[in-house]
């Protein structure tokens, strides 16, 4: 993409979790100015759901839902990143729709299956007045903080539901966020992990001896987005459910760069963990799914959340996978799916009935 000299570019991206703290470090190498969006909420996704096709996934429409805002915050180039699915085709269509509303603004598409170093350079390409080693240098801090980020979520979703106190965790973890968003170096990044990992450590935790430990899995997105989960992991902890989950976005980085090295690492890697129940990758992050439900069916895990947005393909393949880890090992696994017209009432409900189910199966294995 060739920069107009005379263009103040203001870039924005969606919202996907608390990862928008990594791009902005990220992005602020490039000496443009960043717009976040406001946090997803109802708006986002009624904004996404009234101007995109009806049969595409949420993620599409959370994401379109995003761009308007920041569009009109004031962003004028937007970034997008295509999927291992039919994803990886929609920021076309986004572009299309955008500019049929009326918008000005340059589109940004981050070529999928690439080395991240080829990605860097990509990037680079928007103000190549900038150093190279500056923005790889951008990059490496962007990732740490991702991987900060993700030991302190780690933390929380284990322990936030056996607080003495409640709510301790949750506000300590705001304080980390908001100073972490504010680290400009790997030092006060790694410190600043120690220091709150450590504050954490000293709340009060009271666990039973016989806890429920559930794990999540599923499509990439909604994983990672909690809003777009109806904050699962947050009901499961109101519950005082030890919740475990494993996608994280420096976790699909490094398998991007061992790609890069060995050729389909990161789809043989899956199919190791997803064997004997499949043979051949089915796409997405399907493989995976079926891959860690397995591990935590042989490691006694109580149960497994399955979430996708409503018709995702490569889920909907893993779920004939994960019927037969279910039959095989008595692990009782619940399948979740998301639209713009999903009921939180009857989300909550499906949950609650999962809960109970899980507890009696619990008390019932102690007698």
């Amino acid at each position: 993409m060739k920069r107009k000299k005379t263009k103040q570019y203001r870039l924005s991206f969606p919202h996907m979790g608390n990862y928008h703290i990594t791009f902005k470090t990220f992005f602020k190498a490039l000496d443009l100015e960043i717009v976040i969006p406001p946090p997803i909420s109802k708006q986002t996704i009624e904004l996404g759901s009234r101007y995109s096709p009806e049969s595409v996934c949420v993620p599409f429409k959370y994401n379109l839902g995003n761009y308007i805002q920041a569009l009109d915050r004031g962003a004028n180039l937007l970034l997008q990143a295509g999927g291992g699915c039919r994803y990886g085709y929609y920021g076309e269509a986004q572009k299309h729709i955008l500019e049929n509303l009326g918008y000005d603004f340059e589109f940004f598409k981050l070529r999928n299956k690439r080395n991240p170093i080829n990605i860097i350079g990509d990037i680079h390409k928007i103000n190549p007045k900038i150093p190279f080693y500056r923005v790889l240098k951008a990059f490496l801090l962007a990732y740490f903080k991702g991987r900060c980020i993700e030991k302190a979520e780690d933390f929380l979703r284990k322990n936030i539901g056996f607080e003495k106190k409640k709510g301790q965790l949750e506000k300590q973890f705001k304080f980390f966020l908001s100073k972490l968003d504010q680290a400009e170096t790997f030092t006060q990044a790694r410190q600043l992990t120690k220091k709150y990992l450590r504050i954490f450590e000293n709340i009060p935790i009271l666990k039973p001896k016989n806890l429920l430990r559930v794990g999540v899995v599923g499509e990439f997105y909604v994983v990672l987005e909690p809003f777009s989960n109806y904050n699962i992991e947050k009901f499961l902890a109101s519950k005082g459910v030890e919740v475990h989950r494993f996608i994280t976005l420096t976790g699909l980085l490094n398998h991007s760069i061992f790609n890069g090295i060995i050729p389909n690492h990161e789809v043989n890697q899956y199919l190791r963990h997803a064997k004997p129940f499949l043979k051949y990758h089915i796409g997405g992050h399907g493989t995976d799914s079926v891959g860690k439900a397995n591990e935590l069916a042989k490691k006694g895990f109580d149960g497994a959340i399955h979430i996708k947005p409503f018709g995702c393909i490569p889920e909907v393949n893993a779920m004939p996978a994960l019927q037969n880890i279910s039959k095989k090992y008595n692990f009782p696994i619940i399948y979740l799916s998301f639209d713009a017209q999903t009921s939180d009432t009857g989300m909550q409900t499906r949950l609650e009935a999962f809960y109970d189910m899980l507890t009696m199966k619990k008390n019932a294995t102690k007698k």
